[in-house]
């Protein structure tokens, strides 16, 4: 299933709410997921510095991590891109090579 980051905006001094917003997202996957709607909540990555927040999401289109995004109210704006880790690209380079 593709990872898609979900970008948003989160203040560097954000502590409880970067807490709550990886909370939320969680529980938005899940409750997708229950509903038929298959998403998986990976990880998210804060970048105070930039005020930047990314969520990871697994799921079968930047559709449903956007919904899962809304769902767990993480804020606006919104960018979603598909994402692409260091092992997934070796792995497709092993199958392309072969």
């Amino acid at each position: 299933m593709p990872s898609y980051l979900v970008e948003t905006f989160l203040p560097r001094g954000a502590a409880r709410e970067r807490a709550a917003r990886e909370r939320r997202a969680r529980s938005a996957a899940e409750e997708l997921t229950r509903d038929g709607t298959r998403v998986r909540f990976d990880r998210m990555i804060h970048v105070p510095e930039d005020e930047i927040c990314f969520f990871v999401f697994d799921a079968a289109s930047g559709r449903d991590a956007a919904l899962a995004a809304e769902v767990a109210e993480l804020g606006f704006p919104l960018r979603v891109v598909e994402a692409v880790s260091s092992a997934d690209s070796d792995t497709h380079t092993q199958k392309e090579e072969a």
